[in-house]
């Protein structure tokens, strides 16, 4: 039997239709695809940064302004972690800057500072969401020591930051330069200012990573702003849970565990602990401190705490020893009877770390023999 060609073309034409219908079929809708990658660099002008126009024609830019655009787009699980923590941090962060009558784009260098991630440390020793060195958090009110680390705490960071950017801002007229300062450094500005006889941002020679850092928080901008244009469509139970937490004022009476203030607020260890990352120990040493309760424990928080509070123990097994002139880890570990080992755990230290007169150092009571 002789086969007819018009049989074959028929029959793979149908082949062809069945396979484009069944791609079709699993192609995601519209919606969810990922645009093409030169699609993320239409960017309508005009762009501006806390109401100052970014000059996208100047030569070097849109270069610049592109590159960091691009390789954000690119690291898609960053810009969805990102999203995902937005109602946590972003949507408080933002009530504070409106607060405080300063631009919403500000919040955008907390995302280039540190994802949104309060407990990070940089190599250079910033801490917490907005990256705030220890000189600059005390400055600007923030209780730093080895109780209490605030540049942890959302709110109290933000008040921080919000300042030391007002500063900024009155000390250079421009909210662009303020956010180059608070990457920089004021001094260094000033003098890259003198320098190069310009107060224009975009056409001063600054350090690579200042240079990066205003265009990495417009590139922000621009993602967060509009997700969808760069392919990014979280359905709405994708994102992270506001805290549901409320301030309160207490004063321990004594030295107390977490786990004490933990009970009275009917939760765990680990939770009051994630609301409150400015606690640096598992106790707190008597005084007066400003926590986070679940908002489903407020009501009558208080008079649970005094009421568990009075039952601790009289003397709790931990101690504080202050530093003196002269002292050194191993000498105070001796004199204390316990491990340096054990003092160095306490106190989140090591070796190489230097203690000064003053500081506080927590101990307990040693149950085996000092080697």
């Amino acid at each position: 039997m002789k086969s007819n060609p018009g049989v074959w073309v028929l029959l793979g034409l149908i082949a062809m239709l069945w396979a484009t219908s069944a791609a079709q079929a699993q192609e995601p809708p519209a919606a969810e695809r990922i645009p093409p990658l030169a699609d993320s660099l239409q960017i309508d002008p005009p762009l501006v940064f806390c109401g100052e126009r970014v000059p996208l024609l100047t030569p070097g830019v849109r270069e610049r302004l592109e590159k960091e655009l691009l390789l954000a787009v690119w690291n898609r699980p960053q810009v969805i972690l990102w999203l995902k923590r937005s109602r946590r941090y972003l949507t408080p962060i933002a009530g504070i800057l409106s607060k405080n009558d300063v631009p919403d784009d500000l919040k955008y260098i907390a995302v280039v500072e540190s994802a949104l991630r309060p407990d990070v440390i940089s190599v250079k020793g910033a801490v917490g969401i907005w990256q705030l060195i220890r000189s600059t958090g005390r400055k600007y009110g923030l209780r730093i020591d080895e109780v209490i680390d605030q540049r942890r705490s959302l709110d109290a960071a933000t008040g921080a930051a919000v300042l030391y950017l007002q500063k900024l801002h009155a000390e250079f007229g421009s909210w662009t330069l303020a956010a180059a300062a608070y990457n920089m450094g004021e001094k260094g500005l000033h003098n890259a200012i003198a320098s190069q006889d310009t107060v224009d941002f975009y056409h001063l020679y600054l350090p690579r990573e200042t240079q990066r850092f205003i265009f990495k928080i417009l590139a922000a901008k621009l993602i967060l702003a509009h997700p969808r244009k760069y392919g990014f469509n979280l359905p709405e139970k994708a994102f992270y849970a506001p805290i549901a937490a409320g301030h309160v004022n207490i004063v321990c009476p004594r030295s107390l565990h977490l786990n004490v203030l933990a009970r009275a607020a009917k939760t765990y260890f680990k939770h009051f602990r994630d609301l409150n990352p400015q606690i640096r120990q598992p106790y707190l040493p008597h005084g007066r401190y400003r926590i986070l309760v679940p908002v489903s424990a407020l009501p009558g928080f208080v008079q649970r705490f005094r009421k568990a509070a009075s039952r601790a123990p009289a003397s709790a097994p931990q101690h504080v020893y202050t530093v003196k002139k002269g002292d050194s880890l191993s000498v105070i570990a001796r004199n204390l009877n316990v491990s340096l080992a054990a003092l160095l755990r306490w106190n989140r230290l090591d070796t190489r770390r230097v203690i000064r007169p003053g500081q506080h150092l927590f101990f307990y009571e040693q149950r085996e023999p000092v080697r």
